[in-house]
């Protein structure tokens, strides 16, 4: 086996792994970079393999940073199957596909307004070209073994990030490789535990979190205290929320905290036709998280599903104290943007952000205090306060990585460190090799390595 490393390396965005099985070529997720220009301008680069030369592709989990680029990869030339489970592909049918069309709305708004330093702005694809993707993917079960090739194999086992999300082992006659893509959390009250992995030859772990422990304050307190305050001075909580998952932990702890009549009775809205879809979801995957049915159904219905661009701006124009839930999660797109063109100048409103922010995004500029950000080419004023519940994340973080590295029966030939920003890698490393003695090694981007 021979693994290259084309995203994710030494950054928490573009996951994607080339792995050489004799001929065959099987690509570990394939995501969009994320962020800084330098990374985000990765997206335009020619691939450093024909995708028609990539005979399989095999999905961790449906977030755009892991299966984003795969209507580049179909439309440049892949033709072969795209092997998920069942949840992964109907998230993808809902997220690639907004992720098309926030292409084409950004190559919009950058040719209207001439903020593009390009004559002509394109998108990267569009949405009939992320939907043309949809028929590539083969679901399977967890916890089966799938034949991949000739003397190779695949499992997948239950992460815990998100409805869908996988740890991938691949077998190749007697060795062995795990993915963990992006790992849950063990007490989450949404998602079930991760599974227990006792044995890989070579494992590829993310440290999104690598050197990070997740606040100890409960969340509920946490977003009570928030709450409260915002709406003592009259304000509006608006958060920018990644559509699959932490929206809907969000309405779970809302909804917790409205029964108990611990927050004042503010109207909520989910604005995001993606997170609206994706919330649906919750109860029909029911065996893939903790809540009942009846609870499903009532967290479900703690918010006010915003459906049409309309409706958004109405929001926007009333005044009264609300709390918004809008994708994108980073602030990098979607209706989020006109949110915080609205809400960003006011100091009596909040900004709350409940997730990592990868380097230069526009959730990340905000959050290390600058108070003038581009949107839609105007300088928008950031008056509001800021805010940020780090244990909100569906990311382990590197106590709960090390606990959960401590069900192996015997040490992996070599950890691969990946899927974090160099700081959090190599503080991860260490703590790994300092715990269990392993063979560490974080991989640059492009690296090829013999397994």
């Amino acid at each position: 086996m021979n693994i290259q490393f084309l995203g994710a390396a030494q950054t928490v965005t573009g996951s994607k792994y080339l792995l050489s099985l004799h001929s065959k070529k099987i690509l570990i997720d394939c995501g969009l970079f994320q962020g800084y220009k330098e990374l985000r301008l990765r997206n335009w680069d020619k691939l450093p393999i024909d995708p028609s030369q990539i005979d399989a592709v095999i999905l961790t989990h449906a977030h755009l940073d892991h299966t984003g680029y795969l209507p580049l990869l179909v439309k440049n030339g892949f033709k072969g199957p795209i092997y998920s489970t069942a949840a992964t592909k109907d998230l993808c049918a809902i997220l690639l596909p907004d992720s098309g069309h926030i292409q084409e709305e950004d190559a919009f708004f950058a040719n209207k307004y001439g903020f593009s330093k390009h004559k002509q702005a394109l998108p990267l694809y569009t949405q009939q070209e992320a939907e043309n993707v949809i028929k590539q993917f083969v679901t399977k079960k967890f916890d089966q073994t799938h034949p991949l090739f000739e003397g190779s194999s695949f499992t997948f086992s239950r992460a815990g990030h998100i409805l869908g999300s996988s740890f991938i082992r691949i077998t190749q006659g007697d060795s062995s490789i795990m993915f963990t893509g992006d790992m849950g959390r063990s007490n989450d009250p949404v998602m079930r535990e991760p599974a227990k992995i006792e044995y890989a030859d070579y494992l590829v772990i993310e440290s999104t979190y690598g050197n990070r422990l997740h606040d100890k304050e409960p969340i509920l307190q946490q977003l009570s205290r928030i709450i409260k305050a915002t709406a003592k001075r009259g304000g509006t909580l608006v958060i920018p929320a990644f559509a699959v998952g932490r929206a809907q932990s969000l309405l779970y702890y809302i909804h917790q905290l409205k029964s108990k009549n611990e927050i004042p009775d503010l109207p909520v809205f989910l604005d995001s036709p993606m997170a609206t879809n994706v919330t649906k979801l919750l109860c029909r995957y029911k065996d893939e998280h903790r809540l009942d049915e009846e609870l499903c159904k009532n967290v479900c219905e703690v918010a006010t599903y915003v459906k049409t661009p309309e409706d958004s701006k109405k929001i926007d124009n009333s005044r009264m104290p609300s709390i918004i839930i809008s994708a994108s999660g980073m602030a990098t797109g979607g209706r989020v943007l006109h949110h915080l063109k609205a809400f960003a100048p006011d100091e009596r409103n909040t900004i709350l952000f409940s997730g990592y922010q990868a380097g230069g995004t526009r959730g990340a500029r905000i959050m290390n205090g600058e108070r003038e950000i581009k949107i839609h080419g105007q300088v928008v004023q950031i008056r509001a306060h800021v805010e940020a519940i780090s244990s909100l994340s569906a990311h382990a973080d590197y106590q709960e990585i090390l606990q959960w590295l401590e069900n192996f029966k015997k040490p992996p030939k070599q950890v691969f460190i990946t899927h974090g920003e160099l700081d959090a890698a190599t503080a991860l490393k260490e703590k790994i090799e300092e715990k269990f003695h392993w063979k560490c090694f974080i991989p640059e981007y492009l690296k090829k390595v013999d397994l």
